[in-house]
């Protein structure tokens, strides 16, 4: 499964559409809107913003979780495994 999606996530990032920027045009959009008091143009410009800054936290910490509890169920696997030999051991040298 991590294979996968990192293969997704690879093609992700390999590929790339050529966008032509029009930030001047936003600005001056939002100016006008500003200046006329609306400013509902500037406040979905903020919010997709933020969206924007969160959507690779939310990914590396979701990417972070799944690794966390991964490796914590490899770890309690391990501890199981161990106390097992463990009882298998006194097992054995009680009986001789």
């Amino acid at each position: 499964m991590y294979k996968k999606l990192f293969i997704l996530v690879a093609l992700l990032l390999l590929t790339q559409i050529d966008a032509v920027a029009q930030c001047a045009m936003c600005r001056t959009t939002i100016e006008s809107s500003i200046s006329n008091g609306r400013s509902n143009i500037a406040t979905g410009l903020n919010t997709g913003i933020l969206y924007l800054l969160a959507a690779p936290y939310l990914i590396v910490a979701a990417i972070a979780f799944l690794w966390f509890r991964q490796s914590k169920q490899e770890q309690q696997a391990r501890l199981a495994k161990l106390q097992l030999r463990q009882k298998v051991s006194q097992l054995f040298s009680g009986n001789s």
